[in-house]
């Protein structure tokens, strides 16, 4: 699995400026500079023009500056030339349905790193899968490319594309299958079963996040300012898990040093597995 820490991945309007100065202070481990939904038709141009400063300014406190293209070929060709620039650590695809097409935007972006000297593969990929279409092709998608970092289920997109409404039981099963795809592809699972949208309800939010990371999330986009610490805090290890993470991987280093697979920690039986897990929490902790 990679070791990429991207908890909280926050979505800035493009051509906003002011929440484009201000992104940088509000803590995420990510900014995802939005061309597509947040930004209307007659500002994209605008906002495409500007994106190297921005990518510049929200890139800063060593935040991950990210850009969300658009899915159509004009705009997305417009939108790589503009977003490709030093200082990019990803472009967010939305709306993926096939392997091929991430793979030809994997493609642009090698030609537009050479271009611009930028090392080859610094310009990662984070996926957005939104329609049902989509769901019969994770594995495929999730392994499509090596630029790939992470995918994650729109739930706004992929609810209004079946017809139904965002409830758990409607996006459970979608974002589960999201998660499966990336862990098997060891790439970075995004997403909690539930709206971006709700930006008053952070208990709600905080609940979902704490879900997600039980079923083996690593972080989510989110909408809003407010909503940044929640996701932080629930994707990030307690003192307590630390703590018994670390106890456990010294008591596995003891037991292969004796020839022993299996090992008691805190009066419970653990094994390889168990270790894995345990590493797991510490990387995640830092």
């Amino acid at each position: 699995m990679t070791a990429l820490r991207w908890r909280s991945l926050l979505f800035v309007p493009s051509h906003v400026e002011r929440f484009v100065a201000r992104a940088h202070e509000r803590g995420a481990d990510g900014i995802i500079l939005d061309l597509e939904d947040a930004v209307p038709a007659a500002e994209k141009a605008g906002a495409r023009e500007r994106l190297a400063a921005s990518v510049a300014s929200v890139g800063r406190n060593g935040v991950a500056a990210m850009v969300r293209a658009n899915h159509g070929l004009r705009d997305l060709a417009r939108d790589l030339e503009a977003a490709v620039v030093p200082g990019l650590a990803a472009i967010v695809l939305p709306k993926v349905e096939d392997a091929g097409f991430v793979r030809e935007v994997a493609d642009a972006i090698d030609g537009l790193e050479a271009e611009r000297g930028i090392a080859p593969g610094t310009v990662r990929l984070v996926l957005q899968v939104e329609t049902p279409a989509a769901m019969f092709a994770l594995p495929a998608i999730a392994g499509a490319h090596p630029r790939v970092a992470a995918m994650t289920l729109g739930p706004e997109d992929y609810v209004a594309a079946l017809g139904a409404v965002s409830e758990p039981e409607v996006l459970f099963q979608p974002s589960y299958a999201v998660l499966l795809a990336a862990r098997a592809a060891g790439i970075l699972p995004l997403g909690f079963v539930g709206s971006l949208a709700n930006t008053t309800d952070l208990a709600a939010l905080s609940a979902q996040a704490q879900q997600a990371r039980r079923l083996g999330f690593r972080g989510a986009m989110i909408v809003h300012p407010a909503q940044v610490a929640i996701l932080n805090e629930a994707f990030t290890p307690t003192a307590d898990e630390i703590a018994w993470a670390k106890r456990v991987v010294e008591a596995g280093a003891k037991a292969r040093a004796e020839g022993r697979g299996a090992f008691m920690v805190d009066g419970r039986m653990a094994d390889p597995p168990v270790v894995r897990r345990a590493e797991d929490i510490l990387a995640r902790a830092g």
